[in-house]
């Protein structure tokens, strides 16, 4: 079985884009379903599931999971050609849909998978409304990062 962290989101995360938080500034956060065929749910039991160079795509009024990478495992279908990377749609609510849709199309958002997690017996994936963080965004968020590690260090030590 795979390792599962807990975090305060739901049960335990399958898979994690830690790029998301360096690449974007993450302004708001949704939580929503996913349309899953059964190898996947077992796949994603196992952890074989990949959200780092995934995206998330609006195309004719849904929401779409694309490039994510689910690891079909070779005792879970035998009469299912799987496809590890097939775009998976995200279930939303309207009012949710239309306002992230307004907000992508006028305002410049983005909208980036942050994590995958089991919540009550089901998959949900946390996307992140973002804005792209240019290159010294980047260097200063490292160099704050740094900064708090060192003074952790300092303070640790006396």
């Amino acid at each position: 079985m795979a390792k599962t962290k807990q975090l305060k989101r739901g049960g335990p995360t399958i898979a994690l884009n830690k790029k998301a938080g360096h690449d974007y500034h993450i302004e708001q956060r949704y939580e929503t379903g996913l349309a899953l065929e059964g190898w996947e749910v077992k796949s994603l039991r196992a952890g074989r599931a990949q959200l780092r160079e995934s995206y998330v795509k609006i195309l004719h009024g849904e929401a779409f999971l694309l490039g994510a990478h689910i690891s079909p495992l070779p005792t879970a279908s035998t009469h299912v050609t799987p496809d590890p990377t097939r775009t998976r749609k995200l279930l939303l609510k309207r009012a949710e849909l239309n306002r992230l849709i307004g907000l992508t199309e006028r305002a410049g958002y983005t909208l980036v998978p942050i994590a995958l997690y089991w919540k009550r017996g089901r998959a949900k994936l946390e996307i992140g409304l973002a804005k792209g963080k240019k290159l010294h965004d980047k260097r200063a968020t490292e160099k704050d990062r740094d900064w708090q590690r060192e003074k952790e260090r300092l303070f640790k030590h006396r």
